[in-house]
């Protein structure tokens, strides 16, 4: 086995492989460094995992196969996934933005395998400034801080 056999991932590519590393790692550093549970690792294995799902299944797609199921099956699960990180706690329910970020990145993979792996990095980095966008918002307006907001600030405020 010569080294380029060995270095080889084909159908894969080592600069989509990079661009899904580095996506998740744009998002993921946002949100470890908020304390959040969908990280560094967790982002880019999310992306990292829905490229090769759906690079996969565009290798192997014939006549009688379809691509485009194997992307409807990534959504399903990642929306597990998602769901998981959620919770309900004293009438709030927490996670949403975890669980939205998740799903996000599954999109990034998907970009990734079918678009560019520009793309994706581009759209990891929209992800990144919305998330850290609104929060200032946020903080800027007592207007987007009531119902839920208010109640789970409050709610921090006694943990």
């Amino acid at each position: 086995m010569t080294l380029t056999e060995f270095l080889s991932v084909d159908p894969l590519s080592w600069p989509a492989i990079a661009a899904c590393l580095l996506s998740g790692t744009i998002v993921g550093l946002e949100r470890q460094l908020r304390g959040k549970p969908v990280g560094i690792r967790t982002s880019s294995l999310i992306v990292l995992g829905t490229y090769v799902f759906i690079a996969l299944s565009q290798a192997v797609t014939t006549d009688a196969t379809d691509a485009s199921r194997i992307i409807g099956q990534v959504v399903t699960g990642v929306g597990f996934l998602g769901a998981g990180v959620m919770l309900a706690k004293d009438g709030m329910v927490l996670g949403v933005t975890s669980a939205a970020t998740i799903w996000a990145l599954a999109a990034i993979g998907i970009c990734v395998a079918v678009a560019s792996p520009l793309v994706g990095i581009k759209l990891a980095l929209l992800v990144v400034a919305i998330l850290v966008g609104v929060d200032i918002l946020e903080n800027y307006s007592n207007m987007l801080t009531r119902g839920v907001h208010a109640r789970y600030s409050a709610w921090r405020q006694r943990r």
